[in-house]
Order: C-alpha cells, then structure tokens, then sequence
C-alpha cells in the first residue's frame, strides 16, 4: 500500500477519478448486518440480498468476511467497492502480523478501517458510499467488541448490539427488545436472525430466511478461539426454527411490558 501510495497513488480506490455524473450510479448494494455481543464473544451477521435500484441484483451474495483470526468485517453498500476494501483490509493485517511478529489490537484494527472508509469519501459523495460493521474479539480486554462507522470514516464503539445498512432501524429496534447481557452463543446466533428477519419483514432490500431456494443469512462467531463461521445446516435449524414461530406470531417475540 505505501509503494503503490508513492508510485502510482490514481491506482489505489479511493485516490481514483471519477467523471462527472447525473444522478445516482446504478450498482448492486448490500443491505443489513447486524451484531451481537455475549459472555464469550460477539456475533455478527448479515443478509444474503444484494439490490440495485428496484431489482434485486443477487440473492445469495456474502457479506461477512474474517478480516483475521479474531475478527470479521460486515459490508453495507456498494458492494463491488465494499468487497476490494475488506481483502485490503485483510492484506493489511496479514502484512503488519508478518512485519512487526504480533498481531494488530483490535482498537488499531478498528481505526485502520476508518482511515480506509475516510480514504473512500470521494466516492461516497457520488453515491458509491461503503458503510461497514467490524466486530472482534479483544485478547487483551477479554471480550467481544463491536464498531460502527458513518461515510466519513467516523467510528463509534457499540454496546451490546449494532446494525448497518437499509434495514438497520428494523433490525436494531428488534434487538434492542431481544437483547440481554447473558446471552449463550446460539441465543446471540438466534437473536441476530431474528433481528434480520424484522428488517426483511419492513425492509424490501433485505432478504429474510429463503425456505425455498435454501439461502440462509451468513452467521459468524468471534471468541478466544478465533472466527467460525456457521454452517449452513446450523444456520438453516436457527432459520427454521425463527420461521415456525413467526407462522404462529408474524410479528416475533413479544417483549415484557415492564
């Protein structure tokens, strides 16, 4: 990144010119992903719907990726922009482990990433904004942490819970009924599926659970073991088991008046 900064800097994405445009770029965005902290850990999903305009551009798209051993990145927005800058991303993990013999912390690994969304903002003012959730596993301070981020590159810590992109308000607003401090692993797994059923229900850029075509939301679990992903047999149980439920109550769980 700093030989091609100093020998050829159009080249890197956010350095690129753009022409003159009218109106929005058409290109397929990523929608919702959602994040839950545990006892253990941090959970972190998203939907498998990727749309453009009106149409929806890709059904079964991932938006989740590790972006090391002890953490995960979740794209919102475009998503052909939002992909290059997770495998960056990576790269510039991987690099500094092999360069410095240690891994990055997770709060250096956090303002990395809003360097690079900063990096992006030229585009972000053309519509091609990339709006990522980064969670992980703090070694030092023993516990799963969540970071937010706005077009600009500002990055706020999260408590507990956080979501991004299109269906956010829907699936926030149902994690913040669902949500509880002890939390076991597959409660947290749960509880981000249905958050991101909520943001299907309310949100038409938001896939939910696709019984049919078999497409389930990508689940991801950071703790001291490192990143797992789900598997599509584990996911499609929690999925199903969401799914036979809302046919009794369409709207999900109630929570406690008081």
């Amino acid at each position: 990144m700093d030989f091609l900064g100093g020998q050829a800097p159009e080249l890197l994405p956010g350095k690129r010119p753009l022409p003159p445009v009218q109106g929005a770029i058409e290109a397929p965005h990523g929608t919702t992903i959602v994040a839950v902290s545990f006892p253990g850990g941090v959970v972190l999903a998203g939907d498998r719907r990727a749309t453009m305009g009106n149409v929806i551009a890709q059904r079964d798209i991932e938006k989740v990726f590790p972006a090391d051993e002890y953490s995960a990145v979740g794209i919102a927005g475009t998503a052909g922009l939002a992909v290059e800058m997770v495998k960056l991303f990576q790269l510039e993990l991987e690099h500094f482990e092999k360069v410095e013999g240690a891994q990055l912390s997770l709060e250096g690994k956090a303002n990395r990433l809003s360097t690079m969304i900063r990096s992006n903002l030229g585009m972000a003012m053309q519509g091609l904004a990339v709006v990522p959730l980064f969670a992980g596993y703090d070694i030092d301070r023993e516990k799963g942490r969540i970071f937010s981020y706005d077009v600009t590159g500002g990055r706020s810590e999260e408590h507990g819970f956080a979501a991004t992109g299109s269906g956010s308000v829907f699936a926030r607003s149902a994690l913040k009924k669902l949500f509880r401090e002890d939390f076991t692993e597959h409660q947290a797994a749960t509880a981000v599926v249905q958050g991101l059923y909520d943001a299907a229900d309310d949100d038409s850029a938001t896939g939910g659970p696709d019984m049919a075509r078999r497409i389930y939301p990508i689940v991801t679990v950071i703790t001291e073991e490192g990143f797992k992903k789900l598997t599509e047999a584990e996911v499609s149980e929690i999925a199903r088991a969401v799914h036979e439920r809302r046919l009794e109550q369409p709207d999900g769980p109630r929570a406690a008046l008081l």
